[in-house]
This record gives C-alpha cells, structure tokens and sequence, in this order.
C-alpha cells in the first residue's frame, strides 16, 4: 500500500514531478495519485482525448479560473480552489461541450469523475488538502515533469 505524508500542501506549493493524494475535508481521499497540468502544454491537452476519470483519480490545472469540456465524451466534476485549498466553487456534472462558470478568486481548477463532488459532500467552504504520496503512474509521472508555465 502506497505511504501518504502527514505533510500538507498548498495549491502554489505543488511542483512537477510530486506525487500527490488529494483529500476531501473529512480525510476521504478523493484522488490518488492526482495528475498535474501546471504548464501551458498540459492545461491546453488536460483532459482531452483521454478515458473518463475513473474513481479515485482526477487532474489539476494550474493557474485556472474557467474550464471546458468541448471535445470530450464524458462529464466531470470541476471543483475551483483559491490558494489556500478552500472550495470557492463547483461545477457538478458538467457535460461534454460546455464552459464552466468562471471563479474570479481561484488560482486552480480539479477536475473529478462526474459525481464525485456529490459523493463526497463538497461545498464551497470546504478546504480540501493535498499531500505527498510514494504512489506512481505511469500517466500521473509522465503529466507532472510538464515543466511550469507562465
């Protein structure tokens, strides 16, 4: 079983190349390992022509205030976080060729499996926490050396 550090992060503190469990404000785990879109490559491609997120997994663009899912086959859940991790917004079930309302204050988007953000009883306020984790993928690894971006 994968080790996940007591060490907590900010958005602004994650880096490529980290290995990450994101997890709700009760200590659910809602991604693990969470992939990185940090540069201008990887917000550009982040979801697009990959499979539905799976439960357990999800991808973090950074910076991000407003996403779409124009090409995609599937829905997925949008969570918008300032930089201290607090939920400022959700955009649950969002279809497959839309444009999710845009959150002024975030500095970072999540994206989750449709229905996660349900399941798991987010809601703006909330803070969610990110930490460090021994756990690999080959999708997750290959999505955080993406060198950061303006």
């Amino acid at each position: 079983m994968p080790n996940v550090s007591n060490a907590t992060l900010s958005p602004d503190e994650l880096r490529p190349g980290q290995q990450l469990a994101l997890l709700g404000p009760g200590g659910q785990t809602l991604a693990r390992p969470l992939m990185l879109a940090l540069g201008p490559l990887g917000r550009l491609r982040g979801l697009l022509g990959r499979p539905p997120l799976r439960p357990g997994q999800g991808m973090l663009l950074r910076p991000c205030r407003q996403v779409h899912t124009f090409f995609m086959g599937y829905a997925i859940d949008v969570v918008f976080l300032d930089r201290g991790g607090v939920v400022l917004g959700l955009a649950a079930d969002l279809a497959p060729w839309r444009v999710s309302p845009y959150e002024a204050g975030a500095c970072c988007v999540v994206e989750l499996p449709a229905g996660q953000a349900a399941r798991s009883a987010l809601a703006v306020g909330q803070r969610m926490v990110f930490r460090l984790t021994d756990e690999v993928s080959g999708d997750n690894v290959m999505e955080n050396r993406e060198p950061d971006g303006p």
